[in-house]
């Protein structure tokens, strides 16, 4: 990958290789993402299927979900991401979403730190995202965050109400 002297965009995102792997623009800086472990996988499945079984046919929920908070220098990989029906049949074929899905969802991994979660929850919930879910799995618990400010943490034997009706049962994603 060539060494970038100005803040990278979309367009140079776009034209690495798949070969080189995955990348995030992060704020105009090309950031390449490691692979998630088998543990990390899981919990992202879990809660892939626990939210499209509580959502119905009123959304699609989506694992490693590409968008663009900002058009030119943004471009973030949701673990788990929640979208409406309308604004997924809205997204071209040939683009990506363009702004935040209603519901981001990341789960914890050792390269993640506390500065990047609260930068990604910030940039969330300020760009049209309506909660932000940070999902620990070493101590099993959410902390849920709402666009209006306010945050709640759910841990084992307790449920997460969710934003289209009905719970989701922490436990159920750390299965």
């Amino acid at each position: 990958m060539p060494t970038m002297t100005a803040l990278a965009t979309f367009a140079d995102l776009e034209r690495i290789p798949d070969s080189q792997g995955r990348y995030e623009l992060r704020h105009g800086e090309l950031v390449k993402l490691a692979p998630p472990k088998n543990r990390h996988y899981r919990i992202q499945l879990n809660l892939r299927d626990a939210l499209a079984e509580a959502v119905g046919s009123s959304g699609k929920v989506l694992t490693e979900f590409g968008f663009r908070s900002a058009p030119e220098h943004e471009y973030w990989l949701a673990d788990v991401a929640f979208l409406s029906e309308g604004r997924w049949l809205a997204i071209p074929d040939d683009d990506n979403l363009q702004g935040v899905p209603e519901i981001v969802i990341e789960v914890l991994s050792p390269s993640n730190t506390a500065s990047d979660m609260l930068d990604r929850e910030q940039v969330c919930l300020e760009n049209g995202g309506l909660e932000f879910w940070v999902v620990d799995p070493i101590r099993q618990q959410v902390k849920v965050s709402a666009s209006d400010g306010h945050s709640t943490t759910y841990k084992t034997g307790q449920e997460i109400p969710l934003l289209f009706g009905g719970t989701l049962p922490v436990n159920s994603i750390f299965a």
